[in-house]
């Protein structure tokens, strides 16, 4: 199987987020991106090779101009002035409210002010990396894609930072531009058909069905923790199932708490099933190994055994499918997880688990 990386992504390397009103250290780091990879590399059934530049033109089929303008030059404006060499993040964020009926709010030009007009929370800072690194898993991703449209029948994109969260003008979570939604759109246009989007992420992939929400040719179908009680909160709703064109085309299914593998499974056979006749051969997998049971910032139950088994029901379905990297935050077995759910992808057998592994009283 064909694994996309670049050691780009090393560049973005935030020391801190702030999360419930703390300044902790940051979740989403290299460490996460360099498990993954080390894992594929040493498994003969992987070859992992660089991405091809695919330049702005499929960014901006997605992604708002004033975004992704933003997002290039935010750095170099914030410390130009006087912007802190740690990282960079809004102390004010734009809401219809601080307007009244005055209309549409207008971009600010201080570069900390444009970080709250574009962004929505404060566990996603900028660093003098962020752009450079977004810009390559962008190409990381269609580089998986185009993989797809040669004839391959599964790819993996090992895409850092994520995407899922990022909107058409809107980053957060982690997210800056959406890879998975480039992705599909580089899809469509090039004689994919309908293309349907598998999210697996623990959260929900608010920024993907934002950008799809009025498309009849793309299908969301999402598996991610109840909004009531989860991040990104506002979106993920079981009756959110698209409008206009896509009315019907999104398809939520939010967990409770403590989820287990069978039940998690009959979850994904839903979504597969739903997916099933909305698509014209197509997937893009939207990956999050944040579901697993130790992972530290979420509250899902899976285990190992499971992504295997969910890799081999998706490759079950006959489709060509492309996956990319979202969340996973336990690094210690991100690795490990990520190749199951590839190797059952892949057709291969499960492999056995190191020592640990799904034991809740482990320390590593």
């Amino acid at each position: 199987m064909r694994v996309i990386y670049s050691p780009t992504h090393l560049l973005h390397d935030p020391a801190f987020e702030v999360a419930g009103g703390v300044r902790i250290p940051a979740w989403e780091v290299t460490g996460r991106a360099e498990a993954i990879r080390g894992a594929l590399a040493a498994d003969p059934a992987f070859k992992v090779e660089g991405p091809v530049a695919h330049g702005l033109d499929p960014i901006l089929a997605v992604h708002d101009p004033g975004l992704v303008g933003f997002l290039e030059s935010a750095w170099s404006e914030w410390r130009a002035g006087g912007g802190s060499a740690d990282g960079m993040l809004a102390d004010t964020f734009d809401r219809p409210g601080l307007r009244g009926t005055a209309g549409a709010s207008r971009e600010p030009r201080n570069a900390g002010a444009r970080f709250g007009y574009w962004g929505f929370d404060t566990t996603t800072p900028i660093v003098a990396g962020t752009w450079a690194a977004t810009r390559d898993a962008v190409d990381v991703a269609l580089t998986a894609a185009d993989a797809i449209l040669a004839g391959e029948r599964v790819a993996y994109g090992l895409c850092r930072p994520p995407g899922h969260h990022a909107g058409r003008a809107i980053f957060g979570g982690y997210c800056y531009l959406n890879n998975a939604a480039i992705a599909t759109q580089w899809l469509v246009k090039r004689g994919g058909g309908r293309v349907g989007i598998l999210d697996v992420d623990y959260h929900h992939g608010n920024g993907t069905q934002e950008i799809f929400w009025e498309r009849g040719d793309v299908a969301y179908a999402s598996i991610h923790a109840d909004p009531s009680r989860a991040y990104p909160y506002f979106a993920g709703h079981a009756d959110e199932t698209g409008a206009g064109s896509g009315a019907g085309a999104t398809f939520n299914q939010p967990q409770p708490a403590g989820l287990d593998d069978a039940a998690y499974l009959a979850a994904v056979d839903r979504a597969l099933d739903w997916l099933a006749d909305r698509h014209d051969g197509l997937l893009v997998v939207s990956l999050g190994i944040d579901t697993y049971g130790r992972d530290p910032i979420c509250d899902f139950a899976l285990t190992t055994a499971a992504y295997h088994e969910v890799g081999r029901r998706v490759a079950a379905t006959g489709t060509r499918f492309l996956v990319l990297q979202e969340g996973g935050y336990f690094v210690p077995h991100l690795g490990q997880n990520v190749r199951q759910w590839l190797r059952g992808a892949g057709g291969l057998e499960s492999e056995s688990r190191a020592p640990g592994m799904d034991d809740p009283t482990a320390t590593t």
